[in-house]
């Protein structure tokens, strides 16, 4: 599975991808895997309100990946929001996406189990 943030022709780069670019409006036309990136943590927050299934407390961070390396990027960075593998992370740490074959318990307490049924990235401490 992929973490594809989207870049337009004109070197704009945002996650997630969108059909054209926030930023310009120009169509996002390549896209650029943060799989393989370590990135920094910006922020994070502890949620302890969270919807049936997700875990509780739920601890989320924005983390901001370089991508100064990125051929026709015109930005130096772009952020991404997700969930933390662990309590324990302060502004400044770096992380690692790992893929989770569940982000979400379908069965927890959800009308339509089969809805819910999310994977994705959490972030790692390195």
């Amino acid at each position: 599975m992929t973490l594809d943030a989207g870049m337009c022709a004109n070197g704009h780069v945002s996650y997630p991808t969108h059909p054209l670019c926030p930023e310009c409006g120009e169509p996002q036309e390549e896209t650029l895997d943060l799989a393989d990136r370590t990135g920094e943590v910006v922020t994070w927050t502890h949620s302890t309100a969270t919807p049936p299934g997700v875990r509780e407390p739920n601890t989320l961070a924005i983390v901001e990946f370089d991508i100064t390396d990125v051929s026709g990027a015109s930005d130096e960075f772009v952020r991404a929001l997700g969930q933390v593998t662990t309590d324990e992370v302060e502004t400044g740490d770096t992380v690692e996406p790992v893929y989770v074959a569940e982000l979400r318990d379908p069965d927890a307490g959800i009308k339509v189990p089969e809805s819910q049924d999310w994977d994705g990235y959490r972030w790692d401490p390195v």
